[in-house]
């Protein structure tokens, strides 16, 4: 299954949800597929490389040490400890998922014209930007924003669930 998750990691994620978008047309739910379809990819990575490192630990071998089953150490003990960098990785992919589906509103590829986007938005303001140019900027202005504040929220998120960095 990894090496499925690395030949599909070598083609840029963007090429796919374009690809995917060409293939399934425009609108909201082509783009919530395309991009579920594509952005598992480091999801999958990150949870193996967590159960990897935590079922080394002592408390794993403690717990099949007093007979746990395989079930209970993977709800009891595994997925608590792995759920905060699951969390700041999910957190981390949103600002990814928000540009790259305001990237295929403006090039045409995203939502269609009765929905609204910040791409669709950009795109349409391009033709009058020398005259209205808040049309462009507010939209731009509006992604950057959003952007930043689940970057800021990831970071925050990092920090609060990060066990190494507790004192």
């Amino acid at each position: 299954m990894m090496r499925i998750v690395d030949v599909i990691s070598a083609i840029p994620t963007l090429l796919y949800v374009i690809l995917l978008m060409v293939v399934m047309g425009s609108g909201m739910m082509p783009i919530i597929v395309a991009l579920s379809i594509t952005y598992w990819l480091s999801m999958a990575r990150l949870v193996r490389g967590q159960v990897l490192g935590l079922k080394e630990q002592e408390f794993v071998l403690a717990a099949q040490s007093l007979g746990a089953t395989t079930s209970r150490i993977m709800f009891r003990h595994l997925i608590p400890n792995m759920m905060g960098p699951i969390m700041v990785s999910a957190t981390m992919q949103i600002p990814s998922a928000i540009f790259t589906e305001a990237f295929l509103s403006f090039v045409g590829l995203g939502v269609s014209a009765p929905q609204a986007s910040w791409g669709s938005l950009c795109n349409d303001a391009l033709l009058t930007y020398m005259t209205y140019p808040y049309q462009l900027f507010l939209p731009a202005f509006a992604i950057s924003i959003t952007i930043l504040a689940f970057n800021l929220f990831s970071d925050g998120l990092r920090d609060a669930l990060d066990p190494k960095q507790r004192k």
